[in-house]
């Protein structure tokens, strides 16, 4: 803290700690907790990967069904989900929390991850349906005259296909999901509050000596899975991104 007194913001420390890091991991204070962003972040993990799974697993599937398994209303469904995709958030608040409270899901990490699947199901839908109509229709014809049905040709031949299309959907949904503060704010309560709800705390706090070194590092902190997801993902994001927008 001397040295960010100092006023030289961008010049390097003089005296290297990590002080700082375990403060707002472990012990900076969130409201009337002072356990930093530790419970926060096992809360966003927790959120995370049942969101990410299913909401994934559901819109891969519709995209598959809506391109290759034509039926009844098709059309109207595919408009419906899409029209989702443009729904402002805020205006939904208040009906999700009646629905949610009926559920008797209101306040818990699982209405949070109810509402984390439903959203993101919209677009992510577009995505695999492009992508898969980018397969080539022969051997979706292939496969069914081979015997393999709805299931058999989605997990045989989709799926090994799909990889790119796979990551991109995973990108989205955890950047998404985990930058979330709206619906972590909204739909939980404190001790469930993810990591985000928790910086936000930790860096609007009006308790005593405001911390720049502390801000930054939790700021530094909540950010880190969806930076390490990118670094670790990024091609085969563009590919998949790039993959179905055009065709033939």
């Amino acid at each position: 803290m001397p040295e960010v007194r100092v006023g030289n913001i961008f010049a390097p420390p003089v005296e290297i700690t990590f002080e700082p890091w375990v403060k707002a991991w472990a012990e900076a204070c969130t409201g009337l907790n002072c356990d930093g962003l530790s419970r926060g972040f096992w809360n966003s993990v927790t959120i995370l990967i049942p969101s990410v799974v299913l909401s994934i697993a559901v819109a891969s599937v519709n995209g598959y069904a809506l391109i290759n398994w034509k039926f009844r209303g098709s059309e109207v469904f595919f408009t419906i989900l899409i029209f989702g995709s443009f729904i402002p958030y805020q205006i939904m608040l208040y009906p999700i929390v009646i629905i949610l409270r009926e559920m008797g899901l209101y306040g818990t990490l699982w209405g949070l991850v109810l509402v984390h699947t439903i959203f993101g199901m919209p677009i992510l839908t577009l995505l695999f349906r492009n992508y898969f109509s980018s397969i080539p229709e022969e051997l979706f014809k292939a496969a069914r005259v081979d015997g393999a049905g709805f299931w058999g040709i989605y997990f045989r031949i989709m799926l090994p296909m799909s990889l790119p299309i796979f990551v991109v959907a995973i990108i989205l949904q955890v950047t998404g999901i985990w930058n979330d503060f709206l619906f972590g704010v909204v739909y939980t309560k404190p001790e469930l509050y993810p990591m985000t709800v928790q910086l936000n705390n930790i860096v609007n706090s009006v308790q005593g000596v405001k911390e720049y070194n502390v801000n930054m590092a939790a700021t530094l902190l909540t950010g880190l899975v969806p930076l390490i997801v990118y670094f670790l993902s990024g091609k085969l994001f563009v590919r998949g991104i790039a993959a179905g927008a055009v065709k033939g």
